[in-house]
C-alpha cells in the first residue's frame, strides 16, 4: 500500500521511481506532460583513502530505488538529475540552440560516509566531480542513443555509461521515436597492416662419420619473445554525417601484466576491433575494444601542446586472468598542436605497477587533424638520429672515469715513494 502511495506522490510532482534494472527517468512539465525521457545504465568506480592509509576502489551502480527530484525542463535547459542512496546523485545539464541540443556537463556527488559503500575511509565529505559528456548536435525531436560503453574519468573517479537512450526537449508532451545515434553505435572497420616478417636462413654443415653417437644438448629452450603485434589503423568523425576524421591513431598495441609473482604479454589483434570516442577542442578520446580488452585514451590539449594524460584499461588476459588498471595523470606522447606523435622503434610505457603498455609503428593525432590525414610527424627520441649517441655517451664517460682512477692512482703513488727518500 505505500508503495503505491509514494508512487502517486512522485506523479503528482512530475517524477517517478522505478524499479528496473536500467534507469529510466519521466519528467513532466508545469502543465503534467512529458519533457523529459530517459533510460540508461551508469557505474561509478570510486578510489578513496582509508584511516589506515591505503587507496581503496569502491565500484557501485544506481540501485533499483531511486528518485529524480530536482530535475527539470525549460525551453533552452533542461536537467536530469537521479538521487540514489546515503546522499549520492547523478545529473546532466543540458541546452537547445538551433534546433539540436547538447549534453553541458555531467556532476557526480558522492557521500564518503556511506558506510554500505565506502568502508572505513579517512574522511566523511561530500565530494563532487564534473565531467563533459560526448552528447552533442542531437536533433529537436529525436532521442539520442547510445548503446556502446562510454568512460568518463575524473581525478579518482571513473563512470561507465551505456544502453543510453535520452530525449532532453519533448515535443508536444509525447517521446519521439526517431533516433540520434552517438559515433560510437556507427560500424568503423579497421585496416590492418600485418607486420613484415623476416625468416633467417639456416645453414646445416654435414658431421664426419664416426663411431661416436652424440647426444642432443639439455639445455632447455628459452622462450621466443612474442611476435610484432598488427599495426591497426583507427580513426574518429566528428558526427555521423561527416566524411572526415577529427583523430587519427595508427599503432600495434601488447600488453604486460604483473599478477604476484607471475607475468604475462599479451598481443591484441585488431580483426574485429570495436572503434569509438570523441573529439574535442581540449580533450579527446579514443576506446578500442578488441576480444577479450578494452582501452580508453584519454588526451588532453594543454599550453598548445598534446599529450596521453590517461589510460583505462579492462578486460581479460590469455590464459584467463581477468583485470582492470587505470592511470589518470600520464605525461606520454606529447607534441606540439597542429602535428602528430610518431615512434617507430617499440615503446615500453609502465601504466601502474601491475600494466605495462608496448607501441609499434606509433602515430597519433588528437587534435587539429586537416583533411582528415596526419600533419607533420614530431618523432620520438628513439626514432632520431641522436639516439645513437646514447651509448656513445656513456661509452666516453666510462672512459674518463677509468683515465680518472688511473691518473689518481699513479698520483698517490708518486707521493707514497717521496715519503722513503734515503738518509
Amino acid at each position: 500500500m505505500s508503495r503505491y502511495a509514494a508512487f502517486v506522490l512522485f506523479l503528482f510532482l512530475g517524477f517517478e521511481i522505478y524499479l528496473s534494472q536500467g534507469i529510466e527517468v519521466k519528467v513532466n512539465d508545469k502543465d503534467d506532460k512529458l519533457c523529459l525521457y530517459a533510460n540508461l545504465m551508469v557505474n561509478f568506480s570510486v578510489e578513496y583513502e582509508t584511516k589506515d592509509n591505503k587507496n581503496v576502489t569502491a565500484e557501485f551502480t544506481i540501485p533499483d530505488a531511486f528518485t529524480s527530484s530536482g530535475s527539470s525542463c525549460d525551453t533552452k535547459t533542461s536537467t536530469l538529475k537521479i538521487n540514489f542512496g546515503d546522499g549520492h546523485s547523478w545529473s546532466v545539464n543540458f541546452s537547445l540552440s538551433n534546433k539540436t541540443y547538447q549534453a553541458d556537463s555531467i556532476t557526480f556527488s558522492y557521500n564518503l560516509s556511506d558506510s554500505t559503500i565506502f568502508h572505513d575511509p579517512l574522511s566523511n565529505d561530500t565530494v563532487t566531480v564534473n565531467t563533459q559528456p560526448h552528447i552533442s548536435d542531437v536533433v529537436m525531436d529525436t532521442c539520442y542513443s547510445c548503446k556502446s560503453k562510454e568512460i568518463f574519468t575524473t581525478d579518482a573517479v571513473s563512470q561507465t555509461l551505456w544502453n543510453v537512450l535520452i530525449q532532453a526537449f519533448v515535443v508536444n508532451g509525447s517521446k519521439s521515436e526517431n533516433i540520434t545515434s552517438c559515433s560510437a553505435d556507427i560500424p568503423v572497420t579497421p585496416t590492418t597492416v600485418a607486420p613484415t616478417t623476416v625468416t633467417p636462413t639456416t645453414h646445416t654443415t654435414a658431421a664426419p662419420v664416426t663411431n661416436v653417437t652424440t647426444l642432443p644438448p639439455t639445455t632447455p629452450t628459452p622462450t621466443p619473445p612474442p611476435a610484432i603485434p598488427p599495426t591497426g589503423r583507427y580513426s574518429i568523425k566528428p558526427d555521423e554525417n561527416s566524411t572526415e576524421a577529427c583523430l587519427l591513431a595508427d599503432f600495434g598495441l601488447r600488453i604486460g601484466l604483473k599478477q604476484g609473482e607471475k607475468y604475462e604479454e599479451m598481443n591484441l589483434d585488431t580483426n574485429g576491433t570495436k572503434v569509438s570516442g570523441f573529439c574535442g577542442v581540449n580533450n579527446s578520446e579514443l576506446v578500442l575494444e578488441f576480444a577479450t580488452v578494452t582501452m580508453v585514451f584519454s588526451f588532453i590539449n594543454e599550453s598548445q601542446r598534446f599529450r596521453l594524460h590517461a589510460l583505462n584499461v579492462t578486460g581479460k588476459m590469455s590464459s584467463g586472468v581477468a583485470f582492470s588498471e587505470v592511470n589518470t595523470n600520464l605525461s606520454l606522447w606529447e607534441t606540439a598542436l597542429g602535428s602528430s606523435y610518431m615512434c617507430n622503434k617499440k615503446q615500453n610505457d609502465t601504466i601502474t605497477n601491475q600494466l605495462s603498455l608496448f607501441t609499434f609503428d606509433l602515430r597519433v593525432q588528437p587534435f587539429g587533424v586537416k583533411k582528415g590525414v596526419f600533419s607533420t610527424a614530431e618523432e620520438c627520441f628513439l626514432d632520431s638520429d641522436l639516439s645513437f649517441l646514447v651509448p656513445i655517451a656513456v661509452g666516453v664517460a666510462l672512459s674518463f672515469l677509468i683515465i680518472l682512477v688511473l691518473i689518481s692512482y699513479l698520483i698517490g703513488r708518486r707521493k707514497s715513494r717521496t715519503g722513503y727518500q734515503s738518509v
